[in-house]
């Protein structure tokens, strides 16, 4: 058992803070850790760098998606040094640092690369003595997620464990357990209860089709319910708007203005924190791969219909998705329900899909990395490699002084 543990996450998206959610509730309920914080470090930054992770990221995700793409793959470069990135994070630390001394944690879990970075600086620097374990929210790892002090990362694919183990990472220090979830994912629930219970038609000839727009509401959502409104089975939407008040209140008017013996129904829903619960009662989802989204409807078994993923980590999700038989892709909005009601016609084909689905979840991920973290409670800390791996901002990333072989 731990006495304290700190877990590290970052508000830009909401994927990363439920990821630290899941590990704060996996360690709460196996009982593993006599105190376990949860902290947002944007919260411990100045507001123009606060901004600059949280709203721009969004803003460009709605305006700019094939910007953020292009930044995505310019920036995935183990070779690079990303001397900038390190001074921002150096800037930002102070405050965190405060926090860190006062609590002294035995390990810290981060489930956001800035953090990461952050605590890795402050490690190489003496100025903590913790552990660090680092939590890929994708499923792929990207270069920024790359640090030079660390002591495990928590994958979601034995592919993305080959690939820092090409990096240089030490085998020993990366364990594939998937994205965590709450652990709520991993309890059994039945559907047409699920659907009554959220006043849905529990008619299994209705198909049910969950729309996530993501925990922050973005996307064109309203282009892609006017896409599936022209399914020619019946079916009813269940379209998560999350925070966003003003789309919330334009899918109200939506489904209000629809005719009582419409097709399609539509049922709007704000933010919530019965997630797995809409899963439960859903047939598909439609919408974008976020890593915590796409691992979610994997833990029910849900088939990914992807529709405007983001350039980078959500077009790399959805190229797992589809190479594993979980996801069909549309490209072109006015044949989404072409697209749907085709696979639809098919139960054999809808069957393996789903087998795939339930065959790549992995519920307990939360659990997991708990479980991985109590096993390395009284491994001694080592340093990195004297030559490497040099893993990590600010520290000439090449697989030439890398060192591979040697372990950290």
């Amino acid at each position: 058992m731990y006495d304290r543990v700190l877990i590290l996450s970052a508000s830009a998206g909401a994927g990363h803070v439920r990821a630290g959610e899941a590990v704060q509730r996996a360690f709460q309920s196996a009982g593993a850790a006599r105190e376990v914080r949860h902290l947002d470090v944007l919260q411990y930054t100045n507001p123009l760098f606060r901004n600059l992770y949280s709203k721009t990221y969004l803003d460009m995700v709605n305006t700019m998606p094939e910007v953020l793409g292009w930044l995505y793959d310019r920036l995935d470069d183990p070779d690079k040094d990303d001397r900038l990135l390190v001074a921002f994070e150096k800037l930002n630390a102070g405050p965190l640092l405060k926090e860190l001394e006062q609590f002294q944690p035995e390990i810290v879990v981060c489930t956001h690369m800035t953090p990461a970075g952050i605590i890795s600086w402050l490690k190489s620097h003496d100025r903590i003595n913790a552990r660090q374990a680092i939590v890929v929210t994708d499923f792929d790892v990207h270069a920024l997620w790359l640090c030079r002090h660390y002591e495990q990362y928590f994958v979601a694919l034995d592919e993305t464990r080959a690939h820092l183990e090409e990096l240089g990472v030490p085998a020993s220090k990366v364990t594939v357990t998937g994205i965590p979830i709450d652990p709520v994912f991993a309890e059994p629930k039945d559907q047409t209860a699920m659907r009554l219970r959220h006043g849905l038609d529990p008619d299994p000839g209705r198909v049910t089709i969950l729309v996530s727009a993501g925990g922050f509401g973005v996307g064109r959502i309203e282009t892609l319910l006017a896409a599936l409104e022209k399914l020619r089975r019946p079916a009813q939407i269940v379209a998560v708007c999350g925070r966003n008040q003003e789309l919330l209140a334009q899918v109200s008017a939506r489904a209000a203005e629809a005719p009582a013996d419409a097709q399609v129904k539509l049922r709007p829903v704000g933010f919530t924190t019965q997630m797995d619960e809409l899963m439960a009662a859903s047939d598909l989802i439609v919408g974008k791969p976020g890593g915590l989204t796409t691992s979610e409807a994997l833990a029910r078994g849900l088939v990914f219909v992807v529709v405007n993923p983001i350039p980078g980590q959500e077009e790399r999700n959805s190229d797992h998705l589809l190479e594993e038989g979980a996801a069909i892709r549309c490209n072109n909005l006015p044949v989404l329900a072409y697209k749907i009601d085709r696979l639809l016609d098919d139960p054999a084909r809808l069957a393996a899909m789903r087998a795939s689905a339930r065959r790549l979840g992995r519920p307990t991920a939360a659990f997991d990395v708990v479980k991985r973290l109590l096993e390395l409670r009284d491994v001694p800390m080592s340093p990195p490699a004297p030559n490497g791996p040099a893993q990590g901002r600010g520290h000439g990333r090449t697989r030439r002084r890398m060192g591979i072989g040697p372990g950290l």
